[in-house]
């Protein structure tokens, strides 16, 4: 019995692209943040590209390591079901991932991806300002 057709997932790996997927679509459930951006002129088997990151907020060395290993083998598993050809996504790990149960990750991760493919939240999620205070010198 043959395996049906799946895009080919590959990384994304400099800093470049993933500035440039910030600039899409992004939606965020539970333990992860999904960053989308369709690529500009995909080829004729556009490959879904995937890209991951975890900052020093969520913990040590080893707990965003855990954190990205535990995004990937979603990617890997929900990707291929969830992500549109000729797209890009960047999986910010939020505090809970490292920790969260698989099947709620999976969860989170599942819902994104189809927020996205409807058309996401936000085009680009509203950055936290610092609160300017009442003082006027």
């Amino acid at each position: 019995m043959e395996t049906p057709a799946r895009s080919k997932i590959e990384r994304l790996k400099r800093r470049a692209q993933f500035l440039a997927v910030a600039q899409g679509r992004a939606t965020a459930r539970g333990a992860v943040v999904i960053q989308a951006l369709a690529q500009p002129e995909p080829p004729e088997a556009p490959p879904v590209r995937v890209g991951f990151t975890a900052t020093k907020r969520i913990g040590g060395a080893v707990v965003r390591n855990r954190a990205k290993r535990r995004l990937r083998e979603a990617a890997r598993a929900l990707l291929p079901v969830h992500g549109l050809p000729g797209c890009d996504y960047v999986f910010v790990a939020r505090a809970g991932a490292p920790t969260r149960p698989w099947e709620r990750l999976l969860d989170d991760v599942k819902s994104a991806l189809i927020s996205l493919a409807a058309g996401g939240d936000d085009p680009r999620p509203p950055r936290r300002r610092p609160a300017s205070g009442s003082s006027s010198r």
